[in-house]
């Protein structure tokens, strides 16, 4: 399993704004062979920003490197690069991709 991580530090005031453009995207990622699952994290606060996570989680690494190629990616993606709309963002988000080396599940029941 692999999980894919994008750390998003959103200027202090715009949160609802941020999470605005991510609920209402037309995700496709479920076309995606391999993936599994997509949470939008919100997490601590700081003086000028509040930190956002969006946490993918992929069959294999190959099924992530193949939706970074995909027509889906391209479509999903199409509006970013701004690293700044609207004065949303503080910078560009940060990626980390992790191999899942343990997975512990609740008992089922």
């Amino acid at each position: 399993m692999f999980i894919a991580m994008n750390r998003f530090r959103i200027a202090k005031g715009q949160e609802d704004a941020f999470e605005r453009i991510w609920l209402g995207r037309d995700t496709r990622l479920p076309e995606l062979p391999g993936f599994v699952a997509f949470h939008l994290l919100k997490g601590p606060e700081a003086a000028d920003h509040t930190l956002y996570a969006s946490h993918t989680v992929w069959a294999t690494k190959a099924d992530f490197d193949a939706w970074t190629t995909s027509e889906q990616f391209r479509s999903a993606h199409s509006g970013a690069g701004g690293g700044g709309v609207s004065g949303i963002y503080l910078e560009h988000p940060t990626f980390e991709g992790f191999e899942v080396r343990q997975t512990i599940e609740a008992k089922a029941g």
